[in-house]
C-alpha cells in the first residue's frame, strides 16, 4: 500500500491546538520533519501510535509456485515520497522520477526511446497517449511533453500533484492536492473548467487521480464520495456515498476515496478508507450494493470480481455482481499493499519490501511471488499486454509475465 508520501494527511482549520501539533507533524512527516514521529505516519493504522508499526509479516512458503519472468528491466530514477506509476500508449511505455527524469522505452523490449530531465522536481505522472506525454510537480505545474519528449507547454494548477493527469482527446484532466479538478486543453494547457468540493479538517494525502470513461470524469473525494462530472464543462452529473463518516473526532471521521475509482460499461466500483466498498449504476449513481472494508491503497476489478487490499494487509475479494464475499487472503498483515490488478488467472500486486505476490483468482490462494530490487512499491501494477509492469521507489521498472 502506499507510504507516508502518499497518505499522510492534511492539517486545516477548526483543529484544537494539541491536535494541530500532531495534524501539523502527520503532515510534515511526508516532508521528514517532526522528528522521529516521521517514521510512524508510513502507516494509517500507526498515527497516533508512540511505539514503532508491527514488521512485515513473514511470508508464507508456496508449494510449486508459477514461474515469474522479468521481460525487461530499465532504471528510471528513485521516486523519493511520490507515486509514480507508468503509462502504456502507442506501443510506448512512459515513465518519471522525483529528479524531472521522464522516459520513454519501447513496450515489447524495454529499449530507451528518449530520456529527457525537467527543471521540475516531479510528483505526478505519468499520462499519456500517442501524442502527448503530460507530468505534474510538487509546486503544482503540469508539464506537457510532445511524442518526442520535446516540451510543448506548462500550466499551472492550485497546489502539488500527487497523480499522473489523464489525457483524454484534446482534454488533459489533472486532480491537485487541494481537493480540485482542472481541465486542461491538451493543445497550450490552457484551463478549460475547474471543479472543487470543499475539504474537511481531515483528508488522506493520496495520489487518488480521476478516470475519464463515455464523456465523463470519475474521482473519489474525502467524505467518501464518488462523483461523475461532465468531461466538456466540468457540471457534477451525480455523486454517490461510497461511505459514511464515523467516529467522534476528525481522525475518526476520515473517511477518504482512495485508489483510482474502477469504471466499467455500466458501473463503476471504490473503496474508501475506514470505510467501505462500494459499486454504482453509472447512469444516474444509485448503489448497487457495499461492504465494509477499510483501505488505503485501492481495488481492482474483473469481469467476476472486485479485488479489495485492505489497510491492514489482507486482500478480499467480492462478487461484483452483488458483492457477497468470494475468499479472503489474510497472510500479509503489515505489508503495507499496493492496489491489486487481475491478470490472466491471477491477481497481482506489490509491497513495502519489494515483493511482487500473485494469488489465483478463484481461491485467493498464493501461486506465486518475485522479488523486485527491495524498496517499496506504492504505485499499483499496470498492465502490459500479457504481463504487467512494477514501479519501485528505487527506481527499476520491471515488466514482468508468468505465461
Amino acid at each position: 500500500m502506499p507510504s507516508a508520501a502518499s497518505r499522510a494527511p492534511h492539517a486545516r482549520a477548526r483543529v484544537p491546538a494539541a491536535r494541530r501539533w500532531l495534524v501539523a507533524c502527520l503532515a510534515a512527516a511526508a516532508l521528514g520533519g517532526c522528528g522521529s514521529f516521521s517514521q510512524f505516519s508510513l502507516n494509517p493504522i500507526d498515527w497516533f501510535s508512540r511505539s514503532a508499526p508491527p514488521p512485515p509479516a513473514p511470508l508464507v512458503p508456496i508449494a510449486n509456485p508459477i514461474p515469474v519472468r522479468v521481460l525487461w528491466q530499465v532504471n528510471v530514477g528513485k521516486a523519493e515520497l511520490a507515486t509514480f506509476t507508468p503509462a502504456v500508449a502507442g506501443g510506448s511505455v512512459f515513465a518519471a522520477a522525483a529528479d524531472g527524469t521522464v522516459v520513454r522505452l519501447d513496450a515489447a523490449s524495454g529499449r530507451q526511446l528518449w530520456r529527457v530531465r525537467l527543471p521540475n522536481a516531479l510528483s505526478g505522472g505519468v499520462g499519456a497517449d500517442e501524442k502527448l506525454v503530460v507530468v505534474g510537480s510538487s509546486e503544482g505545474e503540469v508539464i506537457a511533453l510532445d511524442a518526442d519528449g520535446a516540451t510543448l507547454w506548462r500550466a499551472r494548477v492550485s497546489s502539488e500533484v500527487l497523480a499522473a493527469p489523464e489525457v483524454a482527446g484534446d482534454v488533459v484532466v489533472v486532480r491537485s492536492a487541494d481537493s480540485r479538478i482542472f481541465a486542461l486543453d491538451a493543445r497550450d494547457g490552457r484551463r478549460r473548467w475547474v471543479f472543487q468540493r470543499a475539504a474537511p479538517a481531515l483528508a488522506v494525502r493520496s495520489p487518488a487521480g480521476v478516470v475519464v470513461a463515455g464523456g465523463f470524469v470519475f474521482a473519489g473525494f474525502s467524505g467518501g464520495k464518488l462523483v461523475a462530472l461532465a468531461l466538456a464543462n466540468g457540471g457534477q452529473r451525480w455523486e454517490g456515498t461510497v461511505a459514511l463518516t464515523k467516529g467522534t473526532t476528525e481522525l475518526e471521521r476520515v473517511s477518504d476515496v482512495v485508489g483510482l475509482p474502477w469504471i466499467g460499461e455500466r458501473e463503476g466500483c471504490a473503496v474508501a478508507y475506514q470505510g467501505r466498498v462500494a459499486c454504482f449504476n453509472l447512469g444516474n449513481g444509485s448503489q448497487l450494493w457495499a461492504r465494509d472494508i477499510s483501505s488505503s491503497a485501492g481495488l481492482g476489478v474483473d469481469a467476476r470480481s472486485v479485488y479489495v487490499s485492505e489497510d491492514r494487509g489482507a486482500v478480499a475479494a467480492f462478487d461484483r455482481a452483488a458483492g457477497r464475499s468470494f475468499w479472503r487472503q489474510d497472510k500479509l498483515a503489515h505489508r503495507r499493499l499496493t492496489a491489486p490488478l487481475p491478470v490472466g488467472a491471477e491477481v497481482v500486486f506489490g509491497d513495502v519490501e519489494g515483493q511482487v505476490h500473485l494469488l489465483d483468482r478463484d481461491s485467493g490462494a498464493f501461486v506465486g511471488r518475485v522479488a523486485t530490487d527491495g524498496t517499496a512499491i506504492r504505485s499499483p501494477p499496470v498492465e502490459l499486454g500479457r504481463g504487467f509492469l512494477i514501479q519501485t521507489t528505487g527506481g527499476n521498472l520491471y515488466a514482468l509475465a508468468t505465461r
